[in-house]
């Protein structure tokens, strides 16, 4: 498990009696999943209260736990798909025991992306903020490398955890300490998410990001819109073709750009 989920933090969830399921049924629907009711007082659970026999047998089992397994799945399977029944699988426990640490997915959901925001380096308000932007943006690429689904989720949950909310706060004091207005700041931390979030999203799902394999996919392209699309044609064989091409490399590229333009509105307001 990753530092990053060691350090998420929550409250313990409550134990009673569940609405919603994973899968998004309702909580009298759970004996689909688990063949018992939802109140129903299984004492051969996975939380330690079974049989001595057979608590040896089960892995610990934690919200911790069960956060980090379904990050774990997603990263495998995506979010949609994710169900309570995969979960408990994936962990090798009983579905019913996930709700003793959660209550829902949404629950999940949220803990789910609390974890990744932990994995994200936060800029410390004295750094110089260009510099802790360029950290925070490479780090932040490198965690939506490891977790593809979360691209779209990361500004999505309204009951954020303690890791996204002190993120947010963390940039802000950052760019404030540097000298940016509120607007300013509002404007920076926009722009900055949607390019981060944006070349995640288009990098996760190109076809192919350079070597043989875009080589291979752009020939065979090529013959048959050469003629049709010259422009794009000149394109992919005098450039995206040229040894060392890398889709990747743009990010930097882009990030400058989005930097600099930062940078002249920040002076300007401080003049």
């Amino acid at each position: 498990m990753s530092t990053g989920l060691r350090r998420i933090l929550w409250n313990p969830c409550t134990t009673t009696r569940l609405e919603t399921g994973l899968d998004g049924t309702s909580g009298n629907d759970m004996s689909n999943d688990t063949g018992h009711d939802i109140n129903h007082d299984d004492t051969d659970d996975d939380t330690g209260r079974g049989a001595a026999g057979r608590r040896s047998k089960r892995p610990a089992l934690s919200r911790e736990a069960v956060i980090g397994g379904a990050v774990e799945l997603a990263d495998q399977i995506g979010v949609e798909p994710l169900t309570l029944r995969k979960l408990a699988t994936h962990l090798g426990v009983k579905p019913m025991s996930i709700y003793h640490y959660v209550a829902n997915k949404d629950e999940i959901i949220d803990g789910m992306v609390d974890a990744v925001f932990a994995e994200i380096e936060m800029p410390p308000p004295e750094t110089p903020w260009r510099a802790a932007m360029t950290t925070r943006a490479h780090s932040a690429r490198a965690a939506l490398r490891r977790h593809p689904w979360a691209a779209g989720m990361l500004d999505s949950r309204t009951n954020p955890g303690p890791a996204n909310l002190g993120h947010h706060d963390a940039v802000i004091a950052c760019l404030r300490a540097n000298g940016f207005s509120l607007p300013l700041t509002g404007h920076a931390f926009a722009i900055l998410d949607a390019f981060i979030y944006g070349f995640a999203l288009q990098e996760s799902a190109l076809p192919g990001q350079g070597g043989e394999e875009l080589t291979e996919m752009a020939d065979e392209m090529m013959a048959t819109f050469a003629q049709h699309f010259p422009s794009l044609a000149e394109f992919t064989a005098d450039h995206v073709l040229q040894p060392g091409y890398a889709f990747g490399n743009e990010f930097d590229v882009g990030l400058e750009l989005i930097l600099d333009g930062l940078e002249a509105r920040r002076a300007a307001s401080v003049r």
